[in-house]
């Protein structure tokens, strides 16, 4: 925070880190809230608007930026994705009383556009062609875990946060793939036994109507006798209707 002091508002810092967190950058800039209210702020990967305020007021702040490079999928997971951009990530801290280490934390209020979060990664030229698989994955405090769709290649926020680009990762794809196999057999044969049944059930019917025509039929003449051949009980004539008569009485 002394060296912060000692340089200009507005301009940024990059901050040293301990060589064990090689590949890791971060920096920090330091405003006056009515600035950052009238101009906005761009630094790094974030483009912060116009009409922004802290919570709680302050009349300076410091916001520290980090790019997690290579660490990202050390510090951050997400169960079922890739991570295909570095973490980046931002807060705001009260800078008004640089001589204190009890610099709180603020949050912003966004009045009016969203805070911009960009990535320099190659592989966001392929994400803007419509990847639909893409999200922006948003780490918020307490383990949470936000997906939202891009805009343009880029996520746009309420506050701050850590930030990244994810995929499906091809374990996950393969899972979806043989589940989405196995509900489609499933829903196939199900399909072929209640087409099955339907064909039986219409054979039964058709030949029940057959057979009350049948009865109605014989009904209406001579009563006939019935017989059983198999399962199925069939009408039998008993007696012949009308006896043969010569043409002319006469036996030759």
């Amino acid at each position: 925070m002394e060296t912060l002091a000692k340089r200009r508002t507005g301009t940024l810092l990059n901050v040293s880190l301990p060589a064990n967190f090689s590949g890791i950058r971060a920096s920090v800039i330091r405003l006056r809230s009515s600035t950052l209210w009238d101009r906005g702020a761009n630094f790094e990967s974030f483009y912060i608007p116009t009409r922004v305020v802290t919570f709680p007021f302050v009349r300076r702040i410091a916001i520290v930026y980090h790019n997690l490079g290579n660490w990202s999928s050390y510090y951050y997971k997400v169960p079922g994705y890739t991570l295909v951009t570095p973490v980046v990530g931002f807060m705001a801290y009260d800078a008004s009383n640089l001589s204190t280490s009890a610099n709180g934390t603020l949050k912003f209020i966004v009045l009016d556009s969203p805070i911009v979060v960009s990535f320099p990664n190659s592989t966001i030229a392929e994400l803007k062609h419509g990847n639909a698989e893409a999200k922006c994955v948003k780490f918020s405090d307490g383990g949470l875990v936000e997906f939202r769709n891009l805009t343009e290649g880029r996520c746009v926020t309420q506050g701050d946060g850590h930030f990244s680009i994810a995929i499906p990762s091809p374990e996950s794809k393969k899972k979806k793939s043989w589940a989405r196999w196995v509900i489609g057999f499933g829903a196939g044969f199900i399909g072929l036994i209640l087409v099955v049944l339907i064909i039986i059930i219409a054979c039964k019917i058709v030949r029940s109507e057959k057979m009350r025509k049948m009865e109605e039929e014989s009904e209406k003449g001579v009563a006939f006798d019935t017989k059983w051949i198999g399962r199925s009980k069939m009408p039998s004539a008993s007696m012949v209707r009308t006896q043969p008569v010569l043409e002319h009485g006469e036996i030759p």
